[in-house]
């Protein structure tokens, strides 16, 4: 393999001519010794993927640890090795590099065993005390890539693919490695959509056959303009990676003959200053493309890259995109981090402060793998707009920020999802709606009979959360809206003494315009039909009424034949009044409402005065026997101000078996302070009896039931 190390050290020499080549020979020999009848699934012997590794890192311009640390970083791992031997021959630091890469080999082991993808992604960052090891990592997986078809399983060049795609590519974004990230994409999407991908390339390729030179032709006629503002500059073209190209059809949701963007064009010119000039001499030429303007320059990306990033109608009168930037800019885009250390002879300077966040991990090294030191230790700050938060069995899930434990419950299940009514985050029973944080341990509480809230979509953030609770809350609507449809169209009937027959209804549903029985009783219960209309459409030979003092006649009907009151949930077919709260126990009344279905107040609530004018929107209605679970209802209590007064008032309510769902200050004074307390309570009895203890209370001056 002399060859081979003779162009490794001229691609070294390229940009760092004072090379140690007696150092990296040394590196180079223990390295093909120790993997001496060692091959790979190929059948090459193993020590050429080790080279490669460092021929990558070369071309990347990295320093000579860590190269060197590239063709020894299998050798503790799978040959007879020690870190000892190695801190003895090539020093401290390579040693620690190794050691690095070895314990992330280890914890990528784990991670096969147990499918947490996520879970290695977080730890390649929390393990990486020199940011060195990731970037070996990352060549070491490129390799790796390049050479997958020579895997005979297709399941594990799926597993590797998938991991390269969900774990690697967004880790080298991360550090700037935009070169190492498509690389890594497109290899990863020739292998899970190969298809997709074949089909991409054959229309790149028939463009390009179909519009020979293009790309020169579109390159040269840009020079031609920036060179006569009196810019230097040097402008290249090149197609985008089918990966790159899928991934914005899919987002856009568009065809790719629709794309503008399927070439990309880049002006290198040699001061910030003249990206702009360069930027104001295209828009004088070209029309802009209105929302493709980006200035990462003024504003750069988190990974530190900086470019002006526009769309015009270019020349031969094409949609083209174009990047503007300096060499050093450059440089940054295509080698991030790696772009930030210097090679002097004493070793490697600290990254440039836009890589300060990378000093947060160097204290991280000597963690143990368990799953449990990785949420008590591990924080991913780099991830800013992400949270990663573990279940109790240490499975990873990533969430967007202000993400929240429903969020959670979905990601893991849309089972878990729905049945979700409680949440444990780190041994700590907190609310639903809690913000997670990263590292929080999160257990999901479930109930068999739980179902997802309306309100939950007030505070979720993930689509797929959001999407099962739209679900949810459209089907049970229709559910309910036909149950209480057909119950109030069978009061009608009764009424007129005949019998409601789903059958008979079937049979008409000409005359009635509809397609479904289920459709006309959910129009019914929701009030976008009245029972009257859809009555005498099947009964026309019944005389309709004129006068309407004869609806209170008809018979109340019980919605718990078809609703249970007491399980109202707003949003839905029926629900409580919020200006009144009616309690189990008390006269209800009904009232229809176009959109709403059936709202619940007091029979002596005050907002029953604005539909005194339409009687046919009102309906009897009646709890349910069945005995029903705990109501909200709202009380005013103002109290002495005295000290132990609100802890006497709480303490009274507790003993009564009630309980605070809120509580509110009023008013406050020398003498008295006024609460507004919502309270879960039984029924109109339970809370008579709260309001004659409170009341009698010394420290209570007065309480009473609160309504709007």
């Amino acid at each position: 393999m002399q060859n081979a190390f003779e162009d490794l050290v001229s691609r070294i020499r390229a940009y760092q001519p004072s090379v140690d080549e007696e150092r990296l020979l040394a590196a180079y020999e223990l390295g093909e010794k120790a993997h001496e009848g060692q091959t790979r699934a190929s059948g090459e012997a193993y020590f050429t993927h080790p080279i490669s590794v460092a021929t990558i890192l070369a071309d990347m311009h990295m320093d000579l640890d860590t190269i060197i640390t590239a063709l020894l970083h299998d050798t503790v791992e799978d040959c007879d090795v020690t870190i000892e031997q190695l801190e003895k021959t090539f020093g401290q630091e390579v040693a620690s590099l190794v050691d690095g890469v070895t314990k992330l080999t280890r914890i990528e082991l784990q991670s096969e065993g147990t499918k947490q993808a996520e879970n290695l992604r977080k730890l390649v960052v929390a393990m990486s005390r020199d940011i060195r090891v990731l970037i070996v990592k990352l060549a070491d997986r490129t390799h790796n890539m390049q050479t997958i078809d020579s895997f005979a399983r297709e399941d594990k060049k799926v597993r590797i693919a998938t991991e390269t795609r969900d774990i690697y590519a967004p880790l080298a974004e991360r550090i700037g490695l935009t070169h190492i990230q498509r690389e890594l994409e497109d290899r990863a999407f020739a292998v899970l959509e190969p298809e997709q991908r074949q089909t991409i390339l054959n229309r790149l390729d028939f463009l390009a056959a179909s519009t020979e030179n293009v790309i020169s032709r579109i390159c040269q006629e840009i020079q031609n303009n920036i060179s006569k503002s009196g810019i230097e500059c040097q402008v290249f073209g090149r197609r985008k990676t089918p990966y790159s190209i899928w991934r914005k059809m899919q987002t856009k949701n568009m065809l790719m003959e629709h794309l503008a963007d399927v070439m990309g064009f880049r002006l290198i010119v040699p001061s910030a200053k003249e990206c702009y000039t360069a930027l104001g001499s295209l828009h004088s030429s070209y029309p802009m493309v209105m929302g493709r303007f980006k200035d990462y320059i003024s504003t750069p990306k988190r990974n530190g890259y900086q470019s002006i990033h526009t769309a015009v109608i270019g020349p031969m009168n094409r949609k083209i995109e174009i990047q503007i930037r300096t060499a050093d800019m450059h440089d940054n885009a295509e080698r991030g981090v790696a772009a930030h250390w210097s090679y002097k002879a004493k070793g490697v300077d600290k990254p440039a402060p836009e890589f300060a966040w990378l000093q947060d991990l160097m204290s991280l090294i000597e963690l143990d793998t368990a799953a449990s030191d990785f949420v008590e230790h591990t924080k991913l700050e780099m991830y800013t707009d992400q949270v990663f938060c573990f279940t109790p069995r240490g499975d990873l899930i990533a969430l967007p920020k202000g993400a929240t434990a429903v969020d959670f419950a979905y990601a893991v299940h849309s089972k878990v999802g729905d049945k979700c009514t409680g949440v444990i985050i780190n041994q700590k029973a907190r609310q639903l709606a809690t913000p997670l944080e990263n590292g929080d341990q999160v257990e999901i509480i479930t109930d068999a009979d739980a179902k997802p809230k309306p309100e939950w979509e007030d505070f979720v953030k993930t689509g797929r959360a959001k999407s099962a609770i739209k679900r949810f809350v459209r089907q049970t609507e229709f559910i309910e809206f036909s149950r209480v449809g057909r119950a109030l169209l069978d009061r009608e009937f009764r009424y007129h003494e005949k019998e409601l027959d789903d059958g008979f209804v079937l049979k008409n549903m000409t005359v009635l315009g509809a397609s479904r029985i289920e459709d006309v009783y959910a129009d019914i219960g929701e009030g976008a039909r009245t029972v009257k209309d859809v009555f005498h459409k099947l009964h026309p030979e019944v005389e309709r009424e004129i006068a309407s003092d004869k609806a209170d006649q008809r018979k109340s009907v019980d919605i718990a034949e078809s609703f249970d009151i007491a399980e109202a949930v707003d949003g839905m077919a029926v629900h409580i009044a919020k200006c009144c709260y009616p309690l189990p126990g008390e006269d209800v009344v009904g009232i229809v409402t176009t959109g709403k279905g059936i709202t619940v107040h007091g029979r002596d609530c005050d907002t029953l005065r604005k539909f005194v004018e339409a009687p046919e929107l009102w309906l009897d209605v009646q709890w349910n026997r069945r005995e029903v679970r705990n109501q909200i209802v709202k009380i005013q209590a103002t109290l002495i101000h005295e000290p132990g007064a609100l802890a006497a008032l709480c303490s009274g309510i507790g003993q009564l078996e009630a309980n605070i769902t809120n509580i509110q200050s009023l008013t406050r004074d020398d003498d008295f302070f006024t609460f507004l307390l919502d309270l879960e309570v039984k029924n109109a009895a339970h809370l008579q009896s709260i309001l004659a203890v409170l009341g009698s209370n010394k420290y209570v001056e007065s309480v009473s039931r609160y309504t709007l």
